[in-house]
């Protein structure tokens, strides 16, 4: 038998699949499968944006009025500027019912004050004419007050007092006459001239305490009132004669005191 030749054995050939060209190949093969996946899944990500954008662009088309229905967009904007008009309406009416009533209410409560005042002066006038303590006086006129009517025309209130004989009764009648001026000359204007009847009678009056007489007076024309005469003409007794100045005796409305 021929004996296995000894010595070292030589070295076996290199295997071209695992030298340095094949591990090259094999990263190269590596990458270009990654490329591929990310390629791929870059894809899906846009596939599914496009999804979404194109769902929300049909909700929106749905659902809202578009350019291509500007008559919808229309009718809707002039729905809301229509709500808005009414409403403002309504709030500007609302706001003039409310000064209205504020105003009615501020009219109403200067009224209770001038009748409060008014019950005031009038407690403060029985007092001193019906009370314990008032001075006794007789018959004597307490105010003369004055109103307008026409340029001409005047009314006027005379408010007669007496406590001196308490109970008894007064009675008589009540003439006025009035000094002035007219062209600058002076002038004093009788009873039947100031009534323009002649032989009037004077206005009547009877009472216990006090009483107010009324009646209308008519001035020429041109004629500047300076004083008014109050002149009283019981049924017994001298008569009684005041004067009070004609500034002083136009007034506002006259208190009213029921007769006594």
């Amino acid at each position: 038998m021929t004996e296995p030749p000894t010595g070292p054995l030589p070295d076996a050939p290199a295997d071209p699949r695992t030298g340095p060209a094949s591990r090259d190949a094999a990263k190269t093969a590596v990458d270009h499968a990654g490329d591929v996946h990310h390629r791929g899944l870059y894809a899906l990500l846009a596939v599914l944006l496009a999804a979404l954008l194109f769902g929300g662009w049909g909700v929106w088309k749905t659902f809202a009025p578009g350019v291509d229905d500007p008559q919808g967009l229309v009718r809707e904007q002039q729905a809301t500027i229509d709500a808005l008009e009414q409403r403002v309406a309504t709030l500007a009416r609302s706001d003039q019912i409310s000064r209205e009533a504020n105003n009615d209410l501020q009219g109403t409560l200067a009224e209770r004050d001038e009748e409060i005042a008014g019950l005031r002066a009038d407690v403060a006038f029985y007092e001193r004419f019906v009370g314990a303590t008032g001075q006794r006086r007789g018959l004597a006129v307490h105010e003369l007050k004055l109103q307008p009517q026409t340029d001409q025309a005047w009314h006027f209130v005379a408010t007669l007092t007496q406590n001196l004989n308490r109970g008894a009764v007064s009675s008589g009648r009540l003439t006025l006459s009035v000094e002035g001026t007219v062209g600058g000359r002076l002038k004093r204007l009788s009873w039947s001239e100031l009534r323009q009847q002649h032989d009037v009678p004077g206005a009547e009056y009877s009472f216990k305490y006090f009483q107010q007489v009324e009646g209308d007076i008519v001035l020429p024309p041109g004629f500047q009132p300076v004083r008014v005469h109050v002149r009283l003409a019981p049924a017994r007794g001298p008569a009684v004669e005041q004067s009070f100045a004609w500034g002083e005796a136009v007034a506002s409305a006259p208190q009213s005191a029921p007769d006594a």
